[in-house]
């Protein structure tokens, strides 16, 4: 089997280990800090300042084995437009031995990218009420800030442009 077709399941835990969603993707590549998959929006539509997640929308979605975030480009079901990046900070990922499962720990801060620059800070109040260990809390912040300065410079995994959703300098 290519390896680039090869199924993956996704499982996104709590910040306490519990599984809250689980969902299908497909391989793209990967290196040995970096996975990247695609997979299709499965939930009810939602609307996140400006970024309308919509059932079908691909994602693109790069996940780091030496990162505490990861992040996911949106592309329209319909024109397959790019419509923004939705960034989850989280432990780093974790892959089964077998490659066929990835665990994503999320630490509730998110970031909304638009492709104009524009970006959005959520779920701070959540993230505050984590019982998280200092260092744990330290890290969250600082892959917040680099998120930021990703999107600010329009640099990294949140560049504009065909080519990006991956390329090896993602970061």
């Amino acid at each position: 089997m290519n390896p680039s077709a090869a199924p993956i399941t996704v499982h996104k835990l709590d910040a306490g280990g519990n599984e809250t969603w689980r969902y299908a993707g497909r391989l793209l590549d990967r290196s040995e800090t970096r996975i990247r998959l695609e997979a299709r929006f499965d939930l009810q539509d939602v609307e996140l300042h400006g970024l309308t997640l919509r059932r079908g929308d691909r994602l693109v979605e790069t996940f780091y084995t030496d990162r505490w975030y990861n992040v996911f480009a949106v592309y329209d079901v319909d024109d397959g437009r790019l419509k923004g990046w939705y960034c989850n900070v989280t432990r780093p990922a974790r892959l089964s031995p077998d490659g066929q499962d990835l665990y994503a720990e999320d630490l509730a801060l998110d970031l909304i990218v638009l492709p104009d620059g524009r970006w959005q800070v959520l779920d701070e109040e959540e993230f505050a009420a984590l019982d998280l260990l200092l260092d744990e809390r330290r890290r969250a912040l600082r892959a917040l800030a680099d998120l930021q300065a990703m999107a600010i410079g329009q640099r990294g995994p949140l560049a504009p442009g065909p080519g990006r959703e991956g390329a090896a300098g993602d970061g």
